[in-house]
């Protein structure tokens, strides 16, 4: 079992269970805890401020990298469990076994698709009328493809770029004609 120590300074450190010793040396230890609700009993008289304090002093720092710094907590039980979900990270490693372990088996691997295999819309659906619509020579206007789905003109867009484009990887071009309209053409 892990046991955590945080210090007056704001530190928190984990230690192992083979590293009793080393968690008698923590100076300015404020005290140790082993689960959520030992950090709650510690944490009793701190004020609200001070979980604020304790979250900033290793947000941002590696392994809390996505860890965001804070302003304040709405209250003392959101940020004793925020704190002690993050701090997990921080559990040592077990001792390794003497042993070497069994070689994990290989993983199935997707096949590849041939670079010029198009995918496939179902059979009438919207994305089929789009596909149809775009990979004509002429290409589709804007509202040619709104009044085929009834989807908004910002629908049709963020269709075209994500599941056309980035999805399905196919490259679709725009062009303005002589007329003003632009068009949408898979090339």
């Amino acid at each position: 079992m892990t046991t955590f120590t945080i210090s007056t300074d704001n530190a928190i450190t984990a230690f192992s269970a083979f590293e009793e010793d080393r968690l008698a040396r923590v100076e300015n230890l404020e005290g140790s805890f082993s689960s959520e609700k030992e950090l709650t009993k510690l944490s009793a008289a701190w004020p609200l401020a001070r979980f604020a304090e304790v979250w900033n002093e290793f947000a941002g720092v590696v392994p809390f990298d996505d860890l965001k710094p804070v302003k304040k907590f709405t209250d003392r039980k959101t940020a004793v469990a925020r704190i002690w979900r993050a701090i997990q990270v921080l559990t040592p490693e077990p001792p390794r076994p003497v042993a070497p372990a069994a070689p994990k088996p290989a993983k199935a691997t997707k096949q590849a698709t041939a670079p010029d295999a198009t995918p496939a819309a179902r059979e009438g659906s919207k994305k089929a009328i789009v596909l149809d619509l775009l990979r004509r020579p002429e290409g589709a206007t804007l509202a040619e493809i709104q009044s085929a789905t009834d989807w908004q003109a910002h629908s049709v867009r963020g269709f075209i770029s994500g599941a056309i484009t980035k999805k399905m990887g196919l490259n679709v071009t725009s062009a303005k004609r002589a007329d003003g309209q632009r068009v949408y053409q898979i090339s």
